[in-house]
């Protein structure tokens, strides 16, 4: 029963949040980047995003974002969306779900509260750009 459903483990896949210059608001902003260190195509990408948390003392939610990416290639990252400064301070959740193989995979990855800042950034794998890869 439940104990013969196999559920794959993500491995080599990861979100990770990078500084970058926009021209559009131009400032230095976080945008949120999904990273495929696998070896193959993920095909058929939903991320969905959302961030929550406690601010001024009370509880604050923001909507959830759906993205579809048709094909991501192996060893690339594609960006998914901007990271706006007014949700650094909440817990941001990327929920991926893809397939590689013919396999479905997803994990939920989770930035936490306050940890999105210049001082936590590390080497990001595949990009090797500076950022902070959500857990």
């Amino acid at each position: 029963m439940k104990k013969d459903i196999h559920i794959p483990k993500v491995e080599s896949v990861y979100v990770a949040i990078l500084q970058e210059w926009s021209e559009e608001f131009m400032d230095n902003t976080w945008y949120a980047y999904l990273v495929n260190g696998t070896g193959k195509k993920l095909e058929s990408v939903i991320v969905v995003s959302n961030a929550s948390g406690m601010l001024n003392g009370e509880e604050r939610k923001t909507s959830m974002l759906r993205h579809v990416f048709p094909t991501v290639a192996p060893n690339t990252a594609i960006r998914i969306e901007l990271v706006e400064n007014g949700v650094l301070v909440l817990n941001n959740s990327f929920m991926v779900t893809y397939f590689k193989d013919g396999v479905l995979y997803d994990k939920n990855f989770v930035v936490k509260a306050n940890t999105i800042a210049k001082e936590n950034v590390q080497e990001i794998p595949v990009i090797f750009k500076d950022g902070i890869l959500a857990e």
